[in-house]
């Protein structure tokens, strides 16, 4: 599994391409040949997956149970707007533009590296997300997310 780690300003240029940022890239040593794979994010952002975690995420949605209603919603929604991406000569990929609007991206967008996948945000989205640097109470999200975890130590 893939452990991306970082926090990226990017910006797109006018026709909507974006220079993935080096530091993103050596993390990812198969992105230039796989490429990479764009859908909706569950807010109003999008999310970026190296080719071979989509695989992987869309192996497991394939298991789901496909005569129940639910599933077939959330696959439905899940994969909306999905679409490959490939890497040009100068290292940028094409965002498709009904997906910039979904996530109101305009020029400046924030990456936000997630374990296997990234985050991609409006600069405003992400600042107004964050705030003065992250959640109001760090602390007591923490300790309900954490809380009753036993990390084995």
């Amino acid at each position: 599994m893939t452990q991306l780690i970082g926090e990226f300003e990017c910006k797109l240029d006018a026709k909507g391409r974006m220079v993935l940022p080096a530091a993103l890239k050596r993390q990812m040593p198969h992105v230039e040949r796989d490429g990479l794979v764009v859908n909706r994010g569950f807010e109003k952002h999008l999310v970026f997956y190296p080719r071979e975690e989509w695989d992987l995420m869309t192996a497991k949605l394939a298991k789901l149970n496909q005569f129940d209603p639910k599933v077939r919603a959330f696959v439905r929604a899940f994969t909306r707007g999905a679409t490959e991406l490939t890497l040009d000569a100068a290292g940028r990929v094409l965002l498709p533009k009904s997906l910039l609007e979904f996530a109101g991206i305009t020029t400046e967008l924030v990456l936000a590296c997630q374990f296997n996948k990234i985050e991609v945000w409006s600069k405003e989205g992400y600042d107004d997300l964050m705030g003065d640097g992250g959640v109001d109470d760090i602390s007591s999200l923490a300790a309900e997310v954490m809380g009753d975890i036993n990390f084995g130590i």
